[in-house]
């Protein structure tokens, strides 16, 4: 299942006009297979607890300089309805709490490293997706 949401989001993604030139200007296409096994790993541990992913997921998006909420919220959107078309609705909620988590912590650490004041930084809720 882990398999089918990562390719069928990142499916999306690629031909997605606003996230897409963001994803394809950062990987190549010869190394799209190896960017698709890590985030499998990457669910894997986030969501099994398997041990799969040791990588450091933060770096790569603080060197994107035009990555905002709005990039944040188009991920989220795609994510959703990846997750929904692929999982049981139970396994869904369960993506979707980490994913959201996961755009949080992303959104906090950006502002951080970009030296703004990450108090004005405020989760964002699948209800306003």
């Amino acid at each position: 299942m882990i398999h089918a949401v990562v390719h069928g989001f990142y499916d999306q993604i690629r031909s997605d006009d606003l996230l897409g030139p963001i994803f394809n200007n950062a990987i190549a296409d010869g190394d799209w297979p190896h960017h698709l096994a890590k985030m499998c790993d990457f669910w894997s541990s986030t969501l099994l607890r398997t041990g799969r992913y040791d990588g450091r997921p933060l770096p790569p998006h603080l060197a994107i300089p035009e990555l905002g909420e709005h990039h944040f919220r188009r991920w989220l959107k795609l994510f959703r309805a990846t997750v929904r078309s692929v999982c049981p609705p139970e396994v869904a909620a369960l993506f979707m709490d980490r994913a959201l988590r996961v755009s949080h912590s992303f959104r906090l650490a950006i502002a951080f490293n970009r030296k703004e004041d990450t108090m004005r930084i405020e989760s964002i809720l699948e209800a306003s997706l």
